[in-house]
């Protein structure tokens, strides 16, 4: 899953917004064409009642949209918001438990949507139970995914309504830092190898809308293994981290090879935000704005 959240007071905002709508849209199933990112057809009789979610991120937008209480299965990573560690931890999201999560009795179980994941994905519906597979690497895909929560969990104007308050905060973002210096930024993903985060993560996306560019930006997956003299090579004015990994770095003998270290242009990134593409995306989004062009990004009125 991919590693690497609005800040807590506003989650609470945005939760606090969804709940004003009374109206819920009556229980429909969604379209039998639809499919999810296993390319299954996407089949639910009504509502789910028990829900396994074994992908932080779906368990996020799940407990945003107000379908939290139906959740009753998660991974060991999903501890967001603070009410996510109440349901009951099944383990890993990649290769997961099968009769773990057959124990608790689910009417629909979404997984993370990789290779790992397709085995079990076959058994659960083996055993009769509805499976969805999501990948969520981008920011269109969460846009599109929270959508489909909303139709299969019976309340499309709750979902709509947490769609459009995170776009509409990325744009606010975009457009504060429309025509500013493009700063190049190299995203750190992991050492041993070395993994840069690419052109098709939503942190780079992210980091596109807060006025900063990727160095590896044109290399269409969301990750990738790079060499530490092609990071010096291409002499990135920032590199951006995670706050264990930034400490690291600047200890680092290898790592001060980058001008960027050396010079002390080591951003560090909230962690608690920038951590999977869901309901904090707009928040994350400010996060970056605010280490690249500081206060540039205002409060609306």
């Amino acid at each position: 899953m991919p590693v690497v959240f609005l800040r807590r007071r506003s989650l609470v905002g945005l939760v606090a917004v969804v709940a004003l709508v009374s109206c819920r849209e009556p229980a429909r199933a969604p379209a039998a064409e639809l499919r999810d990112d296993f390319g299954n057809a996407i089949s639910l009789g009504g509502p789910p009642s028990r829900i396994v979610s074994l992908n932080p991120t779906t368990t996020e937008i799940l407990f945003t949209i107000g379908a939290g209480r139906r959740v009753v299965g998660r991974t060991h990573y999903d501890l967001f918001p603070d009410s996510a560690a109440l349901v009951p931890d099944l383990g890993p999201g990649i290769r997961p438990n099968v009769e773990a999560v057959l124990g608790t009795t689910p009417d629909l179980v979404i997984l993370y949507a990789s290779t790992d994941n397709k085995s079990a994905a076959d058994r659960l519906r083996q055993a009769g139970i509805s499976v969805v597979g999501f990948k969520i690497d981008r920011i269109e895909q969460f846009q599109q995914v929270t959508r489909l929560l909303g139709r299969l969990t019976g309340d499309s104007v709750r979902a709509a309504i947490v769609v459009d308050s995170v776009t509409a905060t990325l744009a606010r973002v975009r457009t504060a830092t429309t025509g500013l210096p493009r700063p190049t930024v190299f995203i750190h993903g992991w050492d041993n190898p070395v993994i840069a985060i690419t052109g098709g993560s939503f942190m780079t996306e992210l980091l596109e809308i807060a006025g900063g560019r990727n160095i590896y930006d044109s290399i269409p997956g969301p990750s990738a293994a790079v060499a530490l003299e092609d990071v010096v090579r291409r002499d990135p004015q920032f590199v951006l981290a995670h706050p264990t990994t930034a400490a690291r770095m600047r200890g680092s003998a290898a790592w001060r090879t980058v001008r960027a270290v050396r010079e002390g242009r080591v951003l560090v990134y909230d962690s608690n935000l920038v951590a999977r593409p869901s309901v904090q995306l707009g928040a994350a989004a400010r996060s970056f704005a605010e280490l690249l062009h500081p206060g540039v990004v205002k409060d609306p009125r």
